[in-house]
């Protein structure tokens, strides 16, 4: 019988399909690998169009699978936007980010990890989880170390040292750096399951390129001496135009502090470096795929938790609803396709809360009701298909006065600034993302630009701001933003809303 020492422990108690499950769904179900990276943006990859960086397995994975050009995190910081891919939820409605609380055990029992196992899969995971599961707000959480059958992972944001991840020392000698500890992990997973029988589900979520910067020593030599095509929205002059809101917080300070100001290819060398290890592992666990005769039944899945600015329009960091920390790596590699192999590529809008249904998906299982997220499987069958309209960008962490909803949708963004105290007004910003991807031109400086287009993104933005006001969660101090990002009330009753959440 399946055992959840987590699940227990919380209270929870999913339905159990135990050791009958294969014989529910059949044997040929697809094997499931999660690959996400930590502040990995798609100009790291020479897939997306860069030709200074080596990323071979990674290409590779790219050329056999299709490569998603629109795709975007919901929430661009680590621990909301794992809880949104775990769950396919966004943020306000599983309460779940740094400065407001853990991720409750209702959303974590509806995860696709759980959901996996409950079915019949072998699960494990590796790496940097993000998040820990409570049974109430304001209750310190645990690791769901009891809901996998094997655990590579950690608290908070793990170590670049492998002798320092708890739960994987055994690798330490031979891999003293994680990223390729990790790939040696799912190697091994891989070997176990393909002895066990039955579909399994390996999870790695690697720590690079997140900051501080630690590359492996052992590619000291891939980019020595190298320097690199600074992106053309480089520098604060390209970034007059945002909202002065935009540059409260680290985000703005951190163009300086971090070097990319004055030692950008210093900065991007070992940035690119920890991307390279992390390609270096895709590369072990794809092997072990192949020398166990289990690559043609295994569905591989590539992305970030979310991008990073590098430079661009003068920030560092990510949090921004800007392109380059929002829009994020996707590739999807299923083998049993037709269409795979074809080097395609998809243009439609596709976000991080659509992976949890997508998973689910491929594995057969009914989606749960009541999540946000929509299955990509068939944009894998039909590339110029759609699954949805628009998508909400969401920051509510950090100073209040960064705080920002947005909905960008397949060729538009619109971002809301609500801040209007000290001084500071209101801001709305409009971008045409498929003429103008690198954001120079805010066509709310010119009416007869926007349009009905901005009248068309401001009903969807309003849709937005009802569902929060209907679904956030009624903890952790969600359910008040709702009046904050109201575009049609008075600021002093959004510095109430404030209050309350202080």
């Amino acid at each position: 019988m399946m055992r959840y020492a987590l699940m227990l422990r919380l209270g929870v108690l999913p339905v159990l399909l135990g050791p009958f499950a294969s014989s529910v769904y059949g044997d040929d179900r697809p094997n499931l690998v999660f690959l996400l990276t930590d502040d990995q943006s798609t100009s790291s990859m020479g897939c997306y169009g860069n030709a200074e960086v080596k990323t071979p397995n990674l290409d590779a994975l790219a050329r056999a699978g299709i490569v998603f050009d629109c795709h975007y995190v919901s929430t661009a910081i680590c621990m909301a936007s794992r809880a949104n891919i775990m769950t396919g939820k966004f943020e306000f409605r599983h309460g779940c980010n740094f400065e407001h609380g853990a991720l409750h055990s209702s959303h974590w029992a509806e995860s696709y990890p759980v959901l996996l196992k409950e079915a019949g899969y072998r699960t494990a995971i590796a790496g940097k989880i993000g998040f820990e599961v409570t049974t109430r707000s304001g209750k310190k959480g645990v690791l769901p170390v009891g809901d996998f059958d094997r655990w590579g992972a950690g608290p908070g944001q793990t170590s670049y040292q492998t002798a320092r991840n708890r739960s994987m020392v055994e690798y330490a000698g031979e891999f003293p750096h994680s990223s390729r500890s990790y790939g040696a992990f799912g190697a091994d997973f891989i070997e176990e399951s393909a002895k066990s029988g039955g579909p399994f589900c390996l999870s790695i979520s690697f720590k690079a390129p997140h900051k501080p910067a630690t590359p492996d020593p052992a590619d000291d030599h891939i980019y020595a001496g190298v320097r690199f095509t600074k992106p053309r929205n480089f520098g604060r002059e390209y970034g007059l135009h945002f909202a002065p809101q935009s540059r409260y917080g680290r985000q703005y300070e951190r163009f300086h502090s971090w070097n990319y100001s004055d030692k950008y290819d210093e900065v991007m060398a070992t940035y690119y470096q920890q991307v390279y290890a992390v390609d270096a592992a895709v590369g072990m666990i794809r092997e072990a795929l192949r020398r166990h005769k289990l690559e043609k039944n295994t569905v591989v899945i590539f992305t970030s938790d979310n991008g990073f600015m590098c430079g661009s329009h003068g920030y560092g960091s990510k949090v921004l609803p800007y392109e380059e920390s929002s829009r994020v790596p996707l590739i999807i590699y299923d083998p049993r396709h037709g269409n795979s192999g074809k080097e395609l590529r998809c243009d439609a809008l596709t976000g991080n809360v659509d992976l949890m249904p997508t998973l689910i998906d491929l594995a057969g299982i009914t989606v749960p009701k009541g999540i946000d997220g929509k299955s990509i499987v068939p944009l894998y069958e039909d590339t110029a298909a759609e699954i949805r309209e628009s998508l909400p960008l969401v920051n509510v962490w950090g100073p209040s006065e960064v705080f920002s909803l947005s909905v960008v949708t397949k060729r538009h963004k619109y971002i809301y600034w609500p801040w209007a105290g000290e001084g500071f007004r209101a801001v709305e910003e409009l971008y045409d993302t498929e003429k103008d991807p690198l954001e120079l031109q805010n066509l709310m400086t010119d009416q007869n630009a926007g349009g009905s287009r901005l009248v068309q993104m401001r009903r969807q933005y309003d849709a937005y701001v009802d569902l929060w006001r209907r679904e956030a969660v009624d903890y952790h101090n969600y359910k008040p933003l709702a009046r904050l990002f109201d575009r049609n009330l008075p600021w002093l009753s959004k510095k109430e809303a404030l209050r309350v959440r202080k």
